[in-house]
């Protein structure tokens, strides 16, 4: 997947039934460990789902939904709602659209050799 400029990992070291379970603390250190990630491996987009998590992990309160002013390095980030079945803000139409974005901005890059 790197070699398209895309990785998947985690925020949280832990698995939770609900965001509300973790700490600002556990989101903050993974937010710090994930950046490390991000500089090492330089994905051309970090996709963080979550806002909640973003704005605590990233020390950014006031971050709104899809792509980001900030950057980790290169790296530009983009924020998007999570599609798990206990956040009832965003239908399936509403998820596909945002989703869609991200989709669209990262086929337009050409792939890293």
């Amino acid at each position: 997947m790197l070699q398209h400029g895309c990785g998947i990992t985690i925020i949280a070291p832990r698995p939770s039934a609900a965001a509300a379970e973790l700490t600002d603390e556990e989101l903050v250190a993974g937010g710090r460990a994930l950046a490390r990630k991000v500089k090492k491996f330089t994905p051309r987009f970090l996709a963080v789902v979550g806002i909640g998590a973003y704005r605590v992990a990233f020390a950014r309160p006031r971050a709104t939904l899809g792509l980001q002013d900030e950057t980790l390095g290169a790296t530009k980030i983009w924020v998007l709602p999570n599609p798990s079945g206990l956040n009832a803000n965003y239908r399936s139409a509403d998820l596909v659209k945002l989703y869609a974005q991200l989709r669209l901005a990262t086929v337009t890059l050409p792939v890293r050799q």
